[in-house]
């Protein structure tokens, strides 16, 4: 599997754009798995459905299933929050995860930056960006991909991880 990051501040579009280039990395015949790390509490279940009951009954994994998908949810119950090798390691096999969030992961990334969020450029603090893509010039030695250019990006992306001539590793689980 191939592994490639988004970073980039709140507010930038890197969950916009993931979700624009997914179907158009799909298209290519591969197929697209996705980390996204929460600074934040959240959770995926619902007071008073059985599975939220269970966890906080004490259980330290629900796995829920039906006939269109599964998931496992695992309570850390103060465990250290594991770093990103250790969730990629959990996925299915794939051609592709694609990661938001572990803004300084050692993984190759794609800075998306929007000026008018007030923040500054992350990759001249992160050797791992290896591209910005956005919605105004940026003075780089970085190539800079328009944000909207979807499928320059995609070409970037399969390009810069030689997936363009991969065998694609079959249907999504």
């Amino acid at each position: 599997m191939k592994a490639f990051g988004f970073a980039g501040w709140s507010g930038s579009g890197k969950t916009t754009l993931i979700e624009r280039l997914i179907p158009r990395l799909r298209a290519r015949g591969l197929t697209v798995s996705l980390i996204k790390h929460a600074h934040h509490a959240f959770d995926v279940d619902r007071p008073g459905k059985d599975s939220y009951r269970h966890r906080e009954a004490g259980a330290t994994e629900v796995l829920l299933t039906s006939s269109t998908r599964w998931a496992l949810m695992h309570e850390l119950r103060g465990a250290p929050e594991p770093g990103l090798a250790e969730q990629l390691g959990r996925l299915s096999p794939c051609d592709l995860v694609l990661v938001e969030g572990f803004k300084f992961a050692a993984i190759p990334k794609l800075e998306v930056h929007r000026p008018s969020t007030g923040q500054p450029l992350l990759h001249p603090r992160d050797p791992h960006i290896v591209a910005v893509a956005s919605d105004a010039p940026v003075d780089t030695a970085l190539p800079v991909l328009g944000l909207d250019d979807y499928d320059a990006i995609v070409a970037f992306l399969v390009g810069r991880l030689g997936l363009d001539g991969a065998t694609p590793a079959g249907p999504a689980r």
